[in-house]
C-alpha cells in the first residue's frame, strides 16, 4: 500500500494578499479559486508537483461555525499560532532572496541547522510561519 499527500490546507484571513505571498513570492501556480457560501477558496501548488494542492481557506471554513469560534480561530491566526507549511529547494539562498524581496516579513535569515538542513523562515500576510529547507546532505 502507498500513501501519499494529495492537498493540505492554510489558514489565511485575506486571499488576495496570500496570492501576494504564495504565488508572487514563492512561486506557487494558481489552480482553483472558489466562493461558497461567503467563503473563498484558493488552490495553489508547484509545478514540479502537480498531485499536490495548497488549499488557501478562511481560518473557520465552516458555514455553520459560531461567531465564537471564528472569532477564537481569527485570534488564533493574527497571534500566528497556526501553522502552514514546510517547502523544500535546491537553493535556500536564492529563495530566501527572492521571497524577501518581495517584501515579505523575515522570520530567520538561511542558516546551517544540526538536524542536515539549511533552513530559512518568513511569516505569510496572515500570520503563519513559513519555512524553506535545503538538505545539506548531513
Amino acid at each position: 500500500m502507498d500513501i501519499t499527500l494529495s492537498t493540505c490546507f492554510i489558514a489565511v484571513d485575506d486571499h488576495d494578499k496570500a496570492l501576494g505571498f504564495y504565488r508572487d513570492a514563492l512561486g506557487l501556480e494558481v489552480r482553483k479559486d472558489v466562493g461558497f457560501e461567503g467563503m473563498r477558496w484558493v488552490t495553489v501548488g508547484s509545478p514540479s508537483q502537480p498531485d499536490v494542492d495548497i488549499v488557501l481557506e478562511p481560518p473557520l471554513a465552516d458555514p455553520n461555525a459560531s461567531a465564537a469560534d471564528r472569532e477564537a480561530m481569527a485570534a488564533l491566526l493574527a497571534k500566528g499560532l497556526l501553522r502552514a507549511a514546510l517547502f523544500s529547494t535546491d537553493d535556500v539562498d536564492a529563495a530566501f532572496e527572492r521571497v524577501r524581496a518581495t517584501g515579505a516579513e523575515v522570520l530567520q535569515e538561511p542558516i546551517d541547522q544540526p538536524y542536515g538542513v539549511r533552513d530559512c523562515a518568513f511569516r505569510d500576510p496572515a500570520g503563519n510561519m513559513v519555512r524553506i529547507n535545503q538538505k545539506t546532505g548531513s
